[in-house]
């Protein structure tokens, strides 16, 4: 339990104190980054480049069609023994109704739902969490929500201080904002915290359900293992250049923005490593890649449906990426969709720790 606290208490430290830290050193005005509900508009984003946009797609392929290309070569269709039919349970078919209810009501503009209007998204992903544990309650007979329900309750509280610390950084870049709402701070913080609450939820109830179909396991459980000679000297490598990137991500935002999605994931695995402990990349090491590709998957599922309901909701969020904002899936550029895969792994993460938590 003290090594958790101790790994809780320094990402903490790094994430919150090196980016103010940075803006401090470079003498900028700190006020603006503590505003609250933020409001100003006070980070000049570069313009678009088609030389950044060719090297961060060719980046992005490099890294995605070898691994797509593995697997599908990798993939020979197995037979496995079908799973028991089960009924889909009645929860799961009353998030369907509404789940359906609550899209029509962000997507309109009725007059007597105005007083509401800006509060479609909680119900809405409510509803999204209890159809996907209905599909794993479906094809496997269990699912997070009945099978361990302690635990799916404390994601709730978990994930709305997980997506807090996203919040926080991106008032160093500014790469998102809202509109659509005006609230006081205190009503910004209960509406903001109970949306955010529903984020570990329903990614992680995603992955679950992508775990049960057969086509993942075979396909990215017996790839080629990735071993690192000397993971320790990596890991303290990667925190120092983390720590140090982090404490300029408000002096160079347009520069160092992606450190946005993959900085917690650096810190995270780097002190699981120097602590002995084993993190989420530990399987690959034998070849099972599996447990990151399911989570890639399921926040980039998830990723599709938060942008396409929010293209038409009221309250909602628009992006300013520099270099990149062009060729648009609903608000979000195409490139940006790649801070998905990072924050998939992320969850999975925040996932393992709170049970390595409730074990101890």
């Amino acid at each position: 339990m003290k090594k958790e606290i101790a790994k809780l208490l320094i990402l903490a430290t790094m994430l919150l104190g090196l980016p103010l830290l940075g803006v401090v050193f470079a003498g900028f005005p700190v006020q603006r980054y503590l505003e609250f509900p933020p409001h100003s508009r006070y980070v000049l984003h570069a313009p678009f480049s088609w030389y950044v946009f060719t090297g961060y797609a060719l980046f992005i392929l490099f890294c995605a069609v070898p691994l797509i290309f593995m697997g599908f070569k990798n993939y020979t269709p197995i037979r496995i023994k079908p799973l028991p039919s089960h009924a889909f349970p009645w929860w799961g078919i009353l998030g369907v109704f509404t789940g359906i209810a609550t899209w029509i009501l962000a997507w309109t503009r009725f007059s007597w739902f105005i007083e509401f209007q800006p509060h479609t998204f909680t119900p809405l992903w409510l509803s999204y969490i209890l159809v996907i544990n209905g599909f794993c309650r479906k094809r496997t007979g269990r699912c997070m929500m009945t099978g361990s329900p302690e635990f799916f309750l404390l994601l709730f509280p978990l994930s709305a201080g997980f997506w807090w610390f996203f919040e926080y950084l991106n008032r160093f870049v500014q790469n998102w904002h809202y509109t659509g709402i005006h609230f006081s701070s205190w009503e910004y913080f209960w509406h903001a915290t109970l949306s955010f609450s529903t984020v570990l939820p329903a990614v992680m109830g995603t992955r679950d359900v992508m775990k049960t179909y057969s086509w993942i396991r075979p396909a990215f459980d017996n790839l080629n293992p990735v071993k690192c000679p000397n993971d320790k000297l990596l890991a303290g490598f990667a925190l120092v250049i983390s720590g140090i990137s982090l404490t300029g991500i408000g002096v160079w935002p347009n520069y160092l923005f992606s450190l946005l999605w993959v900085s917690p994931l650096i810190i995270i695995v780097s002190l699981q490593t120097l602590m002995g402990e084993k993190h989420i990349f530990s399987e690959m090491a034998a070849g099972h890649w599996s447990p990151v590709i399911s989570a890639v998957a399921a926040a980039l599922f998830c990723g599709f449906f938060w942008e396409m309901w929010n293209y038409y909701s009221l309250a909602k969020w628009q992006y300013s990426i520099p270099f990149v904002n062009r060729f648009k899936l609903f608000e979000m550029p195409i490139l940006g969709y790649a801070g998905y895969l990072p924050f998939g792994l992320e969850c999975a993460v925040i996932e393992d720790l709170a049970k390595r938590w409730i074990k101890k």
